[in-house]
């Protein structure tokens, strides 16, 4: 069965899997997915790889339309994805509402896994957190970071630390199996990243790909959106 290709951005990959089922019934194709660090993604479009839809950030669609990489027309906002705490099933809650109390919680604990902290939009805000906080030196020997933020909730879920906790998008904290959504980040340091859908300048399936941005963005897949951790624009 021929499949449309996606590169996406890991916000999304639990909200893509969804409607899979719903968008092979109506256009007979599969979705065959890579899906990462957002800025990995976008690189291999500039790289030339072959895609026929793209999920990344609103940031980062806009740059591809301007470098003709995605068809301006087909651009549509999905919604907000939060950045925000994680903990092991079973563990007790973290919760920070303000920044002494963000700053204690990663202090607190014994391994912090993230994703990529250069190529991925949580991890770089992790990453500048901890240096606001005035503690990314103390706690560099606890991250653990990942390729992008569904790896390293698996392997927070999986963690045989005393303390552990994640910090990456709340879509991959809920669509991983073992982690639990603890808390948002408080104000002052927090992140809410809106992601877009694209069809790519280049594809050949373009019919196709629209009806996988309707299904992402309508009206009617609401419900499926909110489960999956966005939150409406």
């Amino acid at each position: 069965m021929t499949a449309l290709k996606i590169f996406s951005g890991g916000a999304a990959h639990g909200l893509v899997r969804s409607v899979t089922g719903q968008f092979r019934e109506k256009t007979g194709l599969d979705i065959e997915g890579e899906f990462g660090a957002v800025g990995v993604m976008a690189g291999k479009l500039r790289a030339g790889m072959r895609a026929d839809i793209v999920v990344l950030t609103a940031a980062l669609i806009a740059d591809l339309v301007g470098e003709n990489l995605v068809a301006a027309a087909s651009v549509r906002d999905i919604g907000r994805v939060e950045t925000a705490l994680a903990v092991r099933a079973g563990d007790p809650p973290v919760i920070a509402r303000d920044g002494e109390a963000l700053r204690a919680t990663f202090l607190a604990a014994d391994a912090i896994f993230v994703p990529d902290t250069t190529t991925s939009t949580a991890g770089i805000h992790v990453a500048n957190l901890l240096a606001k906080l005035g503690i990314a030196e103390e706690v560099a020997d606890r991250l653990k970071i990942f390729p992008n933020g569904a790896t390293a909730m698996r392997n927070l879920a999986a963690s045989s630390a005393a303390r552990p906790m994640g910090c990456t998008q709340a879509t991959e904290i809920i669509g991983t199996e073992g982690a639990v959504l603890s808390g948002s980040l408080p104000e002052g340091y927090d992140l809410a990243t809106v992601y877009t859908a694209a069809i790519t300048a280049k594809t050949d399936k373009a019919a196709q790909a629209h009806v996988l941005i309707d299904l992402l963005t309508g009206a009617s897949q609401h419900q499926l959106r909110t489960r999956a951790g966005f939150v409406e624009l």
